[in-house]
């Protein structure tokens, strides 16, 4: 393999995944039969035996979570319905039934890879030339199950990456018990799914223009009620399909004094039961000149790969939403950062092999896919794949890419688009811009490295990229150097 003209600079900061950082999980040992046996045994504790050991459990955990005890009362709250007794209990005994049905996750025990990297909504009180960023982190635990974390840091006016220390508290966001759902674009998504029936019309048309997930609930009762049972397999299917799709599209919500190092979004819904995977960031410009935050990523169940979407404007309140159409399939889809003649883009990877392009008027809904990019070099053979969402240069659109070569060998591209027509490759790399050194090839996943997006500053491109599915760290490369080398 020739000499690569672009001078790539690795730093020696290495984020590595940290077995101390916990996170507390609803834990229930079996069946409600179980957990009220359980229940029935605390319940015959003395009352003069309950608080010495509330207290003894609380010394134990209280330094490694905040306000545990409420965190217990929570747990209570959602268990209580098992008690076998209408005593008035004490709120230390609730306290230490809730104890029992929590465990202490070890979100990175596995791994900290696949970066991206966007600018935070606050740059306040930086040096002149200096850039406040966040980092987002695909963090895997015991049973590969992958969860969503993030760090804050600068680039500081000399280019130096520093990546502020994470706090010891990690916390999950309060989901909203309530979404609401616009009408007409949830029909449009069952559509997309195949659930258009008699059954599902009858439904909707209960429904407002706006409505409730409670308002849903009831209807689909109703309807379930009032159905009775002729064609009952096919309206359970439908049904249940309802619910999910509800399920799938929901908010949460951060409080403003939990930092983002403590924000953790864990798998909540059905479709990413085994985990929220290669999240890639993009500061969105509207229309109108405001911005927003979006991110792709792959919402993993064990079995099946669904691309979805969620949508942040300050990091503390995130929207998440199912992408919907013929097109919205498999992994590594990216938003570019702006509309492109009054339309969303996308890459995509549809056959995992190419890359495609994908245009929609709505950024919910992918209908149509072309292929972009096909393998050409011996380092890529097996895949190509984006790494991130396209970075708008004067020269172009500059993709960070993906190849895979002999050995499963991951390797790091790029290539320019056209600026007006993203259709066009107009510059490529015949040769990678990084590839896993000797220091980098031993991991969870032997000989990868990887980026879910990367970002200019001051004409150096900013690579933050896992290290064989296991650590993270930095590479600098000069823009101008890039892009001279894919003319």
């Amino acid at each position: 393999m020739s000499a690569n003209p672009v001078q790539v600079k690795r730093t020696t900061t290495i984020l590595r995944p940290d077995q101390t950082r916990v996170l507390l999980r609803p834990f229930t040992p079996g069946d409600p039969q179980r957990v009220g046996r359980i229940i029935a045994r605390i319940m015959s504790l003395p009352e003069r035996r309950v608080g010495p050991l509330l207290e003894e459990v609380s010394a134990e955990f209280s330094q490694r979570h905040q306000q545990i005890r409420q965190l217990f009362l929570e747990r209570f709250q959602e268990v209580g319905d098992l008690l076998l007794t209408d005593r008035e209990l004490s709120e230390q005994r609730q306290m230490l039934i809730g104890s029992y049905f929590l465990a202490e996750y070890s979100l990175e025990s596995a791994a900290l890879f696949n970066p991206s990297i966007v600018p935070h909504p606050d740059q306040s009180g930086l040096a002149p030339g200096a850039l406040r960023f966040v980092l987002s982190l695909r963090a895997t635990g015991e049973g590969h199950i992958s969860s969503l974390t993030f760090r804050t840091g600068i680039l500081h006016p000399d280019l130096r990456i520093e990546v502020q220390t994470p706090s010891g508290f990690l916390t999950e966001p309060r989901q909203f018990p309530n979404p609401v759902y616009e009408r007409a674009l949830f029909e449009r998504k069952l559509s997309e799914l195949g659930l258009a029936n008699e059954f599902s019309r009858r439904v909707m048309n209960t429904l407002g223009e706006s409505f409730a997930l409670e308002d849903l609930r009831a209807s689909l009762a109703a309807e379930v009620k009032q159905s009775g049972q002729p064609g009952g397999i096919k309206r359970q299917n439908t049904a249940r399909g309802i619910w999910m799709l509800a399920r799938s599209n929901y908010e949460v919500q951060f409080q403003p004094e939990q930092r983002l190092s403590e924000r953790i979004i864990f798998p909540a819904t059905p479709s990413q039961r085994n985990g929220i995977e290669d999240a890639r960031f993009v500061c969105f410009q509207n229309d109108d000149g405001t911005r927003v935050y979006y991110a792709t990523f792959t919402a993993f169940d064990g079995r099946v790969v669904l691309p979805e979407l969620v949508e942040t404007s300050d990091f503390l309140r995130f929207r998440f939403i199912t992408l919907n159409g013929p097109a919205a399939q498999n992994k590594g889809m990216a938003l570019f950062p702006r509309k492109i003649n009054g339309l969303y883009a996308m890459l995509s990877r549809q056959d995992n092999e190419n890359i495609y392009l994908m245009f929609s008027d709505n950024v919910h809904f992918w209908n149509e896919h072309k292929v972009l990019l096909k393998q050409t070099f011996a380092w890529e053979l097996i895949q190509i794949g984006n790494c991130g969402s396209p970075i708008e240069t004067d020269a172009g659109w500059l993709v960070l890419s993906h190849g895979v070569g002999p050995l499963r060998k991951y390797s790091i591209g790029a290539f320019l688009l056209d600026l007006n027509d993203p259709g066009k490759v107009i510059g490529r790399l015949r040769e990678p811009l990084l590839t896993p050194d000797q220091n980098e090839r031993e991991g969870y996943v032997p000989n990868v490295v990887y980026t879910c997006g990367a970002l200019v500053h001051k004409g150096e491109l900013i690579i933050p990229y896992g290290l064989a599915d296991h650590a993270t760290s930095f590479a600098t490369v000069p823009l101008d150097q890039l892009l001279a080398a894919m003319r």
